[in-house]
């Protein structure tokens, strides 16, 4: 393999946990899995998110309409310097089951070094269940710059480009 591609630090924290992966050679994205063996979850109860709860799950989550949950990984990651994990929802999940990912896409940077936990809410108005070792988000890698913000003006807006919805709606 070639020492000068970057490369991610992968820690399970069960012997069992899958690490993500790209199903086919065309993919972008790497599936992350659920891991709900006798995990704790934070749940935010309902619409108005009114409600915290953590609950223990062996196996299977329930969300109600509404419910927004952190969703355990089963592992930590490193990623590397100048990189930032994407974490996006799987089209399946939100298609066939109302799931979403409130903070599409979600930001995983380098420096972060907790288990990676995904921000799941279900948005249709019946019950779905999540189940161990399910396929429920996918990491995409891109690289980014540091740039300096830098005081100064900016320029006169013209009359081609103004604010939101300026340059049409088709």
């Amino acid at each position: 393999m070639d020492e000068g591609i970057p490369k991610i630090v992968f820690h399970a924290l069960s012997d069992d946990v899958t690490v993500p992966a790209r199903e086919t050679e065309g993919s972008a994205g790497y599936d992350v899995r659920a891991y709900l063996r006798g995990r704790s979850v934070r749940i935010r109860r309902g619409a108005n998110g009114a409600t915290d709860e953590v609950r223990t799950v062996a196996g299977r989550l329930q969300l109600e309409p509404g419910d927004t949950a952190l969703v355990p990984t089963g592992f930590k990651a490193r990623v590397p310097r100048g990189y930032e994990a994407q974490v996006r929802i799987r089209s399946s999940i939100a298609f066939k089951r109302g799931l979403i990912l409130p903070n599409a896409p979600g930001t995983i940077d380098a420096d972060y070094p907790d288990e990676w936990l995904i921000m799941l809410r279900n948005d249709s108005r019946r019950s779905a269940a999540i189940e161990h070792g399910e396929r429920i988000a996918q990491v995409i890698l891109n690289r980014f710059a540091v740039l300096e913000w830098e005081p100064g003006e900016v320029g006169v807006s013209t009359d081609r480009r103004g604010g939101f919805g300026s340059t049409g709606e088709s």
